[in-house]
């Protein structure tokens, strides 16, 4: 299993796949939130997502890009940040980064 240990402390959900959507890695707190699908490291993203999410998926690992949103889901909502990671400038796979956020908070424009 391939270790991320920037990502073992943070308070927020962590979760990496390699370039065929095998999850590698789940911090703590990702494994909290997936427990009732059971052990998810070694299995496919791919097997688990609508074919709309796939093809992002796909599109992701192919361009090196980015999707970022935002979800409520029992009362809790969440900022969802997807990208490719990269080593030596090629495409390894994606991480996702999920973090609670409060219902309002401030939004700065910055010069």
């Amino acid at each position: 299993m391939e270790t991320f240990p920037w990502a073992d402390e943070v308070d927020c959900a962590v979760t990496v796949c390699d370039t065929e959507g095998v999850i590698l890695y789940m911090n703590e707190k990702a494994r909290a939130t997936f427990a009732k699908h059971g052990d998810l490291i070694g299995r496919n993203l791919f097997d688990c997502h609508s074919e709309r999410s796939r093809e992002m998926i796909r599109r992701m690992l192919a361009t090196g890009g980015t999707n970022a949103y935002t979800i409520e889901k029992q009362g809790v909502r969440k900022m969802i940040y997807q990208t490719a990671w990269k080593e030596h400038g090629e495409i390894r796979g994606l991480v996702e980064i999920s973090m609670e956020i409060p219902c309002e908070m401030p939004h700065y424009i910055r010069k």
